[in-house]
């Protein structure tokens, strides 16, 4: 079974009146309805680092759908680990903090479309 997806990438300013635009456009691309959420929580524990810009990823394959937040400054513990995080946990089915420690990724399960 080979596990097509596809890939978005959007770059945001760094302002908390973008928070509105990545959870509409989280929203509109993965069909999971926990996406804008997951979406709006990386987007806001990345904006806390005091980055200028947020680059945001959507990634699909097969039945997974992975979203990543990322910024230029790497991320003091409580952007890491806030209560933020735990939203993100609780509706993910994995996530984390990327390897160069500048931004936040989750993964979620998408419903089969039979």
């Amino acid at each position: 079974m080979s596990e097509t997806g596809q890939s978005w990438h959007l770059e945001f300013k760094a302002h908390p009146a973008e928070a509105h635009r990545v959870r509409e456009w989280a929203a509109y691309r993965l069909s999971h309805p926990d996406a804008a959420q997951v979406a709006n929580e990386l987007f806001v524990s990345v904006l806390a680092s005091g980055t200028q810009t947020v680059e945001m990823t959507l990634s699909t394959a097969g039945r997974r759908a992975r979203i990543t937040a990322a910024g230029s400054v790497e991320l003091k513990l409580h952007h890491s680990h806030g209560p933020g995080l735990s939203i993100v946990a609780s509706l993910s089915t994995h996530s984390g903090v990327n390897t160069d420690g500048c931004g936040l990724w989750a993964q979620l399960t998408l419903k089969d479309e039979t």
